[in-house]
């Protein structure tokens, strides 16, 4: 008999299975296989802390160093799991606090007992961090090095204590199978079983949940207090995977309207369709323990928005973290182990400082400021993730478009400087990591310091992710956005952005775009004069004979020339009109002469070999000295004309095959970077 076409793919698709997996995910075993388990890799009965702090650690860390101090990457944050679909950028130093919180906490420090608080403007990144912290733990548990374990009571058919049609009954809140033992001689069991080792010491807090609590006391009366029995033949331990989707050991909890919403949504409500079956409201059996309390345990809940909570639900949140303990309805208070992170914007937190009855959840809470980046190189990393060649198809964006853009937003977030004699631009320029003449890390240092709530305030990313997308949009552009389309986007948007709340902000934000608009423009000056002097062979050229010329001059020696042979003395002219195009001054044209001569000879003394490009100030005044040579040839300024003879054509269709090839332009923009630099030419705005 011949298999139908489909049966074969079903086939193909079940090969796929890792079955391996499937069944170290699936394992189940007896409470004796559990604490053989437990004595071999003791870390299974971590508490929520210390399980989320070794799964941020188990991603690795990178240390290096910004303006003198030593700052440390979580690679975690990279979000690796999803291929960097929820990658934080240029928060280092709040997510080391983070860290550090649960790292204490991990430790018993006194954090496992706050709520933790992010706090920050609006699309600061404080709901993705706690994402990712969810979907991490999440898979973590899947990993041999994440595995934790539950129990199941099963054989209660003949005891009348499981539902109907059913002999088995699983722990509701998923603890773990420690809790079994009996409170009053756990700590020395532990220890007489040697289930702990050097490296990490079992302890296991809290009792049972109301319902196998239940369970266990009728059970053990059963069997005349002999819990080994009961043990052997009523519970079987499972493998637990955390999962969002099945409201497993990660709950997310969102305020809602206050008319239709009570604490049982935290805590657990009774199933009245039990009630017939159990008898009582007050069996716990006939109570579904799944309030986000309930469902977050063994792993974290997340509190969106937690400010906006009715204070009724701040009893529970309290008790939650101070005590590890939540009250369900009808019930004791019921032990719980869990990491609880909240977040909330600006203004919800102005409300909790001013209101007197939420005194007692601002000494609960430990606040870490999330705010908005202020590194240009990270802003750029968030609009690159979305807006690249790979998700854009039929779309090219111009160099330096998302470069403007996120310059925009982060001088939006800067202060003002209020010494060292610097523009906004140069503050976010030495932020950034460049180096600018007469400043130092420690102006950095300064500057950092002298900030009260610098990126707190300003532009979020989603803002300006949505000009772009406007841009993306748009038909003018011939399937290209260049950085001009996307800047007016970002000036038009002011007019009807819902959190400026001032005509004072919103024009202050407007003169960005000018400063920006400005900055940008050197920036493709400097482009196409870099792609005019792209000669490789001139300009290496060039740079050859200003070497020979200041070797000559710092060794006072003279230089031969090349066409007659004749030793002369070293061309102070063409020294100067190299120099002068990186503005050094005639009174220290000495120092840079020897500061090049120094950069030669440690370069040989490393056994590398100099090039003229190897060294920025430099290559950078080759580049202006061969341009200024040649943009007279190429008549740049022609391009704004109607007419334009045949070989300064071909000269400019040279020079934009090089902005395309190497500068990532296509034949739209290249054309119009070019027109527009010809443009300014035209008005006589270029350097001379």
């Amino acid at each position: 008999m011949s298999t139908s076409p489909s049966a074969k793919m079903t086939e193909r698709i079940a090969e796929m299975q890792d079955y391996k997996l499937y069944r170290e995910l699936s394992w189940e075993g007896s409470f004796d296989e559990y604490l053989e388990i437990v004595r071999q890799r003791p870390t299974v009965t971590r508490n929520a802390y210390q399980r989320i702090y070794d799964m941020v650690i188990s991603y690795g860390t990178e240390e290096y160093i910004d303006n003198k101090k030593k700052l440390v990457r979580y690679n975690f944050f990279k979000d690796e799991l999803n291929a960097g679909a929820n990658a934080i950028f240029g928060l280092d130093i709040p997510l080391m606090r983070l860290v550090h919180v649960l790292k204490a906490a991990s430790e018993g420090y006194g954090p496992e007992k706050r709520v933790i608080l992010l706090h920050g403007p609006v699309g600061s990144s404080k709901s993705t961090i706690a994402r990712l912290l969810k979907q991490g733990v999440e898979a973590y548990s899947r990993t041999s090095e994440g595995a934790l374990y539950s129990f199941t009571w099963v054989n209660l058919g003949d005891t009348g204590l499981a539902g109907k049609d059913t002999d088995k009954f699983m722990s509701p809140m998923n603890e773990d199978p420690l809790r079994l033992i009996p409170m009053d001689w756990r700590d020395k069991a532990i220890a007489q079983l040697g289930l702990s080792n050097e490296r990490f010491k079992v302890r296991v807090d809290g009792d049972l949940d109301p319902a196998s609590r239940f369970i266990f006391k009728h059970l053990l009366i059963k069997y005349e207090g002999d819990w080994a029995k009961m043990i052997q033949n009523h519970i079987r331990v499972r493998r637990l995977i955390l999962s969002e989707k099945d409201r497993v050991g990660i709950g997310t909890f969102q305020p809602k309207d206050e008319k239709n919403q009570d604490s049982t949504e935290l805590t657990g409500d009774i199933n009245y369709r039990k009630i017939a079956e159990y008898g009582s409201d007050s069996d716990p059996r006939a109570f579904n323990f799944d309030g986000e309390f309930n469902i977050a345990n063994r792993g974290i809940v997340e509190f969106i928005e937690v400010l906006k909570l009715d204070v009724a639900f701040l009893y529970d949140l309290l008790g939650a973290s101070q005590e590890h303990r939540i009250k369900p309805k009808k019930f004791a208070q019921t032990d719980i182990d869990e990491v609880i992170i909240g977040h909330t914007n600006e203004a919800e937190y102005k409300k909790l400082l001013n209101n007197e009855f939420m005194e007692a959840l601002r000494d609960r809470t430990i606040k870490i400021d999330i705010p908005y980046i202020t590194k240009l190189t990270e802003e750029i990393k968030i609009y690159e993730k979305d807006f690249n060649g790979a998700k854009l198809k039929g779309k090219h964006i111009a160099p330096h478009t998302l470069e403007v853009a996120a310059m925009w937003a982060v001088l939006t977030r800067l202060e003002d400087p209020k010494k060292h004699n610097l523009s906004l631009l140069q503050k976010l320029k030495l932020y950034d990591g460049k180096v600018l003449p007469g400043y130092t890390q420690d102006t950095v240092k300064e500057l950092r310091k002298e900030t009260k709530r610098e990126g707190m305030e300003g532009i979020s990313p989603r803002y300006v992710q949505d000009k772009i997308s406007n841009a993306l949009v748009n038909d003018s552009g011939e399937g290209t956005i260049n950085p001009f389309m996307v800047l007016n986007e970002l000036d038009k948007g002011l007019r009807h952005h819902s959190l400026i709340t001032n005509d004072e902000q919103r024009k202050r934000f407007q003169e960005i775009v000018g400063i920006v608009k400005r900055e940008y423009e050197e920036i493709v000056k400097n482009e196409v004069q870099r792609a005019i002097s792209a000669d490789e062979d001139a300009i290496a050229k060039l740079a050859g004979n200003y070497i020979d010329n200041i070797k000559a001059f710092t060794l006072k020696e003279k230089v031969k020339n090349r066409y007659t042979g004749q030793d002369e003395e070293p061309d102070e002219r063409l020294m100067r009109s190299i120099e002068e195009k990186i503005e050094i001054p005639e009174n220290r044209k000495d120092d840079f002469r020897r500061e090049i001569m120094n950069f030669i000879g440690a370069l040989a003394v490393e056994g590398k070999k100099f090039a003229w490009n190897t060294n920025d100030r430099l290559r950078r005044a080759l580049e202006l000295k061969l341009f200024e040579d040649q943009k007279d040839s190429i008549k740049l300024k022609t391009l704004v004309s109607a007419v334009i003879d045949k070989e300064t054509q071909e000269k400019i269709d040279i020079i934009k095959t090089r902005l395309i090839k190497n500068f990532g332009y296509n034949e739209v923009s290249a054309t119009d970077v070019l027109n527009y630099v010809a443009s300014i030419f035209a008005r006589g705005d270029a350097k001379e």
